[in-house]
């Protein structure tokens, strides 16, 4: 008989691994004293110990252990039971290796710059959203093209928005999409409530008589997101370091940014913009 310290130093796990295995049943000793409560064990149960050991270290859980142990689950069962952590495993490795990937888009930055990056870059999905809108025609996509046309988009919707008894339901939002010639077309956008617009008589339908139109964007699955803070005179760094970080991940732009006016103070210099570029779908 091995007392429970040389028992585990042969099955190389600590005495109190061995004592939890032992409240847990999952690994009872051989024989305890009754008067000292000393806990006694086989060198056969060092068979045992080792595969308790090795499906712990394939991440199954104690109870999944025991189960295993015990001549509770067939082969049919633990073969699916391994495919499943197998499937588990992949899935973590993929993930680490797309994080090494951004490490290194990091650190390729770091060294040919000399300082971190000044903006950061995240992947998330958009949820769909119903909008009332207004829209014109911008003859282009620069910001000093872009600021005269949308700006007063977004004085005007608030305006029959309010005019129509209809609250913003989120923040401002503009998109863009191609007019053509090289012009565009921008949208200013607020969210709206179902319940606010049945209320509304002057909202009927999308928009009827309220001079907007009430319209569904649809959910992206995957945007690339950067927060630009400042006048939207000068987003184009901030969206040109959005661009920059897509291509340099293996990803390809789907359209035009959303923007999402997270903060707008009186003073310019102290706005807050959310850049939503949609990504094309995988291949």
């Amino acid at each position: 008989m091995l007392t429970i310290g040389e028992f585990a130093r042969r099955g190389r796990v600590s005495v109190r691994m061995l004592r939890h295995y032992d409240a847990t049943g999952l690994l009872r000793p051989a024989r305890t004293d009754p008067a000292t409560g000393y806990r006694h064990y086989t060198a056969d149960q060092l068979d045992l110990l080792n595969r308790v050991v090795a499906l712990k270290d394939l991440g199954f859980t104690l109870n999944q252990v025991k189960e295993i142990v015990d001549g509770r689950v067939g082969v049919d069962r633990l073969r699916e039971m391994l495919r499943g952590r197998r499937a588990e495993l992949e899935a973590v490795v993929a993930e680490a290796t797309a994080r090494l990937a951004r490490v290194e888009v990091r650190l390729r930055s770091i060294e040919s710059e000399g300082h971190m990056p000044e903006h950061d870059v995240v992947i998330k999905s958009l949820p769909a959203q119903r909008v009332a809108r207004l829209s014109a025609i911008s003859r282009s996509y620069a910001p000093e093209d872009i600021g005269p046309v949308v700006s007063p988009l977004f004085k005007r919707l608030c305006e029959l928005l309010s005019d129509a008894g209809i609250p913003l339901a989120g923040p401002g939002i503009a998109l863009y999409a191609d007019a053509g010639g090289g012009a565009v077309t921008a949208y200013a956008a607020f969210p709206v409530a179902d319940a606010d617009l049945g209320r509304s008589a002057n909202a009927e339908g999308a928009g009827g008589d309220a001079g907007f139109e009430v319209v569904d964007l649809p959910a992206v699955e995957r945007a690339a997101v950067i927060v630009h803070r400042g006048s939207m005179d000068e987003v184009v760094p901030t969206a040109q370091a959005l661009e920059r970080w897509v291509d340099a991940h293996g990803h390809h732009a789907d359209g035009y940014p959303r923007e999402v006016t997270l903060e707008a103070p009186e003073r310019r210099a102290d706005w807050v913009t959310e850049l939503q570029l949609p990504l094309a779908a995988t291949r």
